[in-house]
């Protein structure tokens, strides 16, 4: 990629409230951390956005960019320890047994592992040093064998989440801890009973809050101030507010994200999934049935700062889309140079540098898959697939051999996104004059059990 391209990076930052130019702190280098699971159960599809999301980020960048990517591993939680109550199993094996199962069901769904997966558990030490550091300066207190931090000391908080301090505290319904100075104190440190995990600390033996996991992790592995944070927009407010706080205030006010990215929420058929509501779909369950190419392209449908509804449709129009593109390469031989040397369209990356625009760069992806179908030059088609395969590698699609691909489906049954590839072919053979095709395809679809209507405005199809 070019100087110039380096330059035309905008991404939305949270905190600025708007879009603005990408420019990291050292140059040619940047560092990003993604929060990452809570090791207690499964992944569902809404903690696979992000995942996905920012996967996508991770390969745009490293076109430029020397990426260092962090994405942690809370192992050390509340949760965890409710499960561990409930299934009997020690904490480690449950723990285990989640981030082997969170990064395979990632893995599945095309997500490249980080560079640095940081466990909390690994470093308690850095969090430790961290809350001394804000009870020395005057941000945290100590009460009861618990560590707060004072959220009053702090002038710029509520900054990340446009939430007003004062408002906060008059909207407060919850019941004050009797160990804290107000309610909108987090906990940094809190002591642990026996059978608890607990680590020794100068307050006693006990385990760290949530927040202070991330400010701690992303300083040992990415330095005091990182280029880019991320996460769910659930986690802006208190777990990203809360991790601003205090480690700004831990590095004397040094900046501790320079962006702020924010995924939208997830919902199902229009409702915000909740396990209450018992609408909770498990990735580890969903790619028995349906190819993880078929789930990220689902999820890279919307853009992601906006809400994502999730539904059956999600998936079927997902698939006739997938359908459709390895339509288009089916039968083509690309060679190895050919590949190595193809080029990913410049409309489809000016896309994604418009802060990560996924559905203008996939109408991109699309548009070479028609000039391929429509294409009858050998040199042309295979240079145009090649193309189309540089930008699966990019958008983290087209993995598949082609013929694999269809053969997987249901066997005797043409699903919507094949039979549309059919139909699109068999137009571009009658536009080239290759009426022979064109009849030949009419009639593999008319066995299949399709009928075609020609008509002024296309063709459609209908199941016989």
């Amino acid at each position: 990629m070019t100087e110039s391209h380096l330059m035309t990076l905008q991404l939305h930052d949270t905190l600025r409230g708007k879009k603005v130019p990408f420019e990291p702190l050292k140059e040619g280098e940047v560092t990003m951390y993604l929060c990452g699971p809570t090791v207690y159960n499964f992944a569902h599809i809404g903690n696979a956005r992000p995942a996905v999301v920012f996967d996508l980020l991770a390969r745009l960048l490293r076109r430029s960019y020397k990426l260092t990517f962090a994405r942690n591993i809370t192992d050390v939680d509340d949760k965890i320890n409710a499960a561990s109550v409930e299934s009997g199993k020690p904490i480690d094996e449950i723990t285990a047994r989640y981030i082997k199962a969170y990064n395979d069901d990632m893995g599945a769904l095309g997500v490249k592992p980080p560079d640095i997966e940081p466990r909390a558990t690994q470093h308690i030490d850095e969090m430790v040093a961290m809350i001394a550091t804000l009870v020395e300066k005057g941000f945290a207190y100590e009460a009861d064998g618990h560590v707060l931090f004072d959220v009053s000391s702090n002038e710029a908080y509520g900054t990340l989440s446009k939430r007003d301090l004062r408002e906060m505290i008059a909207g407060a319904r919850v019941e004050v801890a009797p160990y804290k100075k107000a309610a909108h104190d987090f906990v940094l440190w809190k002591p642990s009973t026996p059978e608890l995990p607990g680590w020794d600390s100068p307050w006693g033996r006990g385990r760290p809050g949530w927040h202070i996991e991330c400010s701690a992790m992303a300083e040992k592995h990415l330095g005091t101030t990182i280029d880019i944070h991320a996460g769910g927009r659930d986690l802006v407010f208190p777990h990203h507010e809360n991790e601003l706080a205090q480690s700004s205030c831990a590095h004397d006010g040094a900046p501790f994200a320079r962006y702020w990215l924010h995924n939208g929420f997830l919902s199902m058929d229009q409702t915000k999934m909740s396990k209450s509501l018992g609408n909770v779909l498990l990735v580890h369950e969903m790619i028995k049935t349906i190819p993880g190419e078929i789930i990220r392209l689902a999820l890279l449908s919307a853009h992601y700062k906006q809400p994502l509804d999730w539904s059956a449709e999600s998936i079927e129009s997902a698939r006739r889309m997938l359908d459709r593109l390895y339509g288009a390469v089916q039968g083509v031989e690309v060679s190895k140079d050919a590949r190595a040397s193809a080029e990913v369209p410049p409309e489809l990356i000016a896309a994604l540098e418009d802060d990560l625009n996924s559905p203008k760069a996939m109408a991109a992806f699309f548009g070479l898959a028609k000039d391929l179908n429509k294409a009858s030059d050998a040199d042309q088609r295979e240079s145009l697939a090649a193309k189309m395969y540089a930008c699966g590698e990019l958008m983290g699609l087209l993995g598949n051999d082609p013929d694999e691909w269809f053969s997987a489906h249901v066997e005797g049954e043409l699903t919507s996104g094949e039979i549309d590839v059919l139909v699109e072919k068999r137009i571009a053979a009658k536009a080239a004059g290759d009426y022979e095709t064109a009849d030949a395809l009419r009639d593999s679809l008319l066995e299949a059990g399709v009928t075609i209507q020609d008509g002024r405005d296309g063709s459609t199809w209908r199941r016989s």
